[in-house]
């Protein structure tokens, strides 16, 4: 049989018709969609776009939040052979010019008033774009432009259409086959243009199916899908792998109400990037420092009990008698409320991926219970390549390859990968595809690292990244940003990192703090302060930053082969990096060349030994007004440390 996600969803309509596929929280109540429903709307959803000229191989851009009815077109595109492109929600108008034209789109389905306003902005530059759908029609009565209409008249329509050709459906989903394109996905444009990754069915359900073995998930699982469905990481958690298993994905009302949403379903299965478990930790370390001294100290004891057993615990390993009592005392007065808080008194497995995660916070979930692993992928790898066993996670390592996968490091340090998970090809991108797939299909990830001696893989940097100190004490030295920028970054009071140093004598950095933890530190100091701005150039936030940084670099001192990567000067910035500023990708990934140039007058700064500079920055609001930030920066020297020689 050729599996595809169509397929799969029918099975489960067949198998549970009145199980729950999917749950949506509307005015704040928990409306669920059965199998047997979605199977239903799934069909009308794909006879309506039959019937308004979509055609096998086109392609159909989906732009929102995780909604169940725009989960049903992305299966009603794939049912008739057409090829959703999710696009980021939150990307400005011009952002989806690129992907719009690049694929021809002419249909588009999106979520509301928000997301139509900016297809009607790109027609312009788009005029093939004929087609624009709605969910929400909030805000939308009057708009009268031609060829838009509500996602609700096309249910009703399809439904006519259904009943009139009972058999159509049905035959256009056996046409399908496992090698056909189910989906492509644009890569953020780091350096250019974005690119359209295109992946199959066999490619994706193969990865959601291996991840799924390997930590032997079923349909008994809960997720909630609150990420960017154009992300794959996403889309594989709460699409292919819900599709794979039959579990109920769970989407919340709104941005603001995810963390009540995850006490509310108390998931089973769990992806968050590192920033968000640092968000959660923050917030429990604020919540603990405002509290009682009795709460305080208990909070504190029981947590050193946690940080002594329950790594150990968690990995399987034993423990003495009284340190097993003392953690399940913990457990009951501070380890399992504190789980129940934060939404994971249910979680079996969570994952984190995209960025290194500091060994604290890592450290500090595992020791209260959850079992926090690390993954290793990417959007042309459909995410699964390394997964870490339950009893063998780090902090230092994304895990072994999983199933269907083999990994082997190329001379220069870059890891080559081969699965059935990989990429048929960038969309029109013939070159770009040649240079990321060998010809006996090797991929190249870009990623520089190495398997350890237990079997797992260790990420680096990013191969083009890692570069060379030239000139002064630590001439010819690696450096590594990316590991520089992370280690400074598992600190809760630093947000983003922005590091230099190669083809120059030495390393500097630009510094994000992070607003509440450090407003926080501020205000139990009586330190005023009258916004971001004035905060991030308090002299006392700027010590707290230096010893941050000084004891990131007298760790780097231990490191023989990025000793030389020790930060020498630092300055910390007057705004956060934000990706409406072009500063971060829509993944939140730095953009470190284009920060360079924007920024000029600051990297002058630091590299020409100046003690401050003023900055004027445009930046964009929400609303889509520019206005302007600027200030005089504070520059700061740090202190480094002499390197400690290997044993020989």
């Amino acid at each position: 049989m050729q599996i595809t996600f169509p397929r799969l969803m029918r099975m489960h309509a067949q198998q549970r018709p009145g199980a729950a596929a999917l749950r949506e929280k509307e005015y704040g109540i928990w409306q669920a969609t059965s199998w047997s429903s979605l199977a239903q709307l799934v069909q009308s959803v794909a006879c309506g776009l039959h019937q308004a000229g979509l055609q096998r191989g086109e392609h159909i851009i989906i732009v929102g939040s995780n909604r169940p009815r725009l989960y049903a077109t992305m299966l009603a595109a794939q049912s008739l052979g057409a090829i959703p492109v999710p696009l980021y929600q939150d990307a400005a108008a011009a952002e989806c010019v690129f992907p719009i034209t690049n694929a021809e789109v002419r249909f588009c389905v999106v979520e509301d008033q928000e997301q139509v306003d900016k297809m009607l902005e790109v027609r312009e530059q788009c005029p093939q774009l004929s087609h624009i759908y709605f969910d929400d029609p909030r805000g939308l009565r009057k708009y009268t432009e031609d060829g838009l209409g509500s996602l609700e008249a096309l249910i009703a329509a399809g439904s006519v259409f259904a009943q009139q050709h009972p058999q159509f459906y049905a035959d256009e989903v056996e046409k399908a086959q496992y090698t056909d394109v189910a989906a492509m996905f644009f890569t953020s444009g780091t350096t250019g243009n974005p690119k359209g990754v295109v992946h199959t069915h066999g490619s994706l359900i193969d990865r959601a199916d291996a991840g799924a073995e390997f930590d032997k998930l079923t349909h008994s699982e809960d997720v909630l899908a609150y990420m960017p469905p154009a992300w794959i990481g996403q889309n594989i958690f709460s699409y292919a792998q819900w599709l794979v298993c039959g579990y109920v994905v769970n989407c919340p009302e709104s941005a603001a109400t995810v963390t009540i949403d995850l006490k509310e379903i108390g998931p089973t299965y769990y992806f968050a990037p590192p920033r968000v478990f640092e968000s959660m930790l923050t917030s429990v370390m604020i919540r603990m420092e405002d509290a009682g001294r009795l709460k305080r100290g208990m909070f504190h004891y029981f947590m050193g009990v946690a940080q002594k057993v329950g790594p150990a615990l968690m990995d399987g390993q034993s423990a003495g008698f009284f340190d097993r009592l003392k953690y399940a005392v913990g457990n009951w007065l501070v380890y399992g409320p504190l789980r129940n808080n934060l939404g994971f008194s249910r979680v079996r497995v969570a994952y984190t991926a995209g960025e290194a995660i500091g060994p604290d916070l890592f450290t500090f979930f595992r020791s209260i219970g959850v079992n926090i692993k690390q993954l290793y992928g990417s959007t042309e790898t459909a995410v699964f390549v390394c997964l870490q066993p339950d009893n063998e996670a780090r902090a230092d390592t994304v895990g072994v390859p999983c199933k269907g996968v083999e990994i082997k490091v190329a001379d220069n340090g870059e890891i080559l990968v081969k699965s059935r998970g990989l990429l048929k090809g960038y969309y029109k991108n013939p070159e770009a595809t040649a240079e990321v797939l060998t010809a006996d299909g090797w991929y190249h990830t870009s990623d520089a690292g190495f398997i350890d001696s237990h079997g797992h893989l260790k990420i680096i940097d990013r191969v083009k990244d890692v570069g060379r100190i030239v000139g002064g004490a630590n001439d010819g030295a690696m450096f590594a940003p990316k590991y520089v920028e992370n280690k400074l970054k598992f600190f809760p009071h630093i947000k983003e990192v922005v590091a230099y140093g190669d083809q120059r004598e030495k390393v500097c950095v630009m510094i994000n703090i992070d607003f509440d933890a450090v407003g926080n530190w501020a205000e139990r100091r009586n330190l005023p302060y009258a916004g971001y701005t004035d905060l991030a150039q308090k002299t006392e936030v700027y010590q707290l930053i230096r010893e941050c940084v000084e004891k990131v670099n007298a760790d780097l001192a231990q490191d023989t082969l990025l000793a030389g990567s020790q930060v020498s000067r630092f300055l910390v910035l007057h705004k956060e990096l934000d990706a409406d500023d072009g500063e971060l990708t829509r993944t939140n990934k730095v953009r470190r060349s284009f920060i360079a140039e924007k920024y000029k007058p600051l990297v002058d700064g630091l590299y020409g030994g100046m003690t401050s500079q003023f900055i004027e920055t445009v930046v964009k609001f929400e609303d889509g007004r520019s206005g302007s930030v600027s200030a005089t920066l504070l520059i700061s020297d740090a202190k480094t440390f002499t390197p400690v020689k290997a044993a020989s």
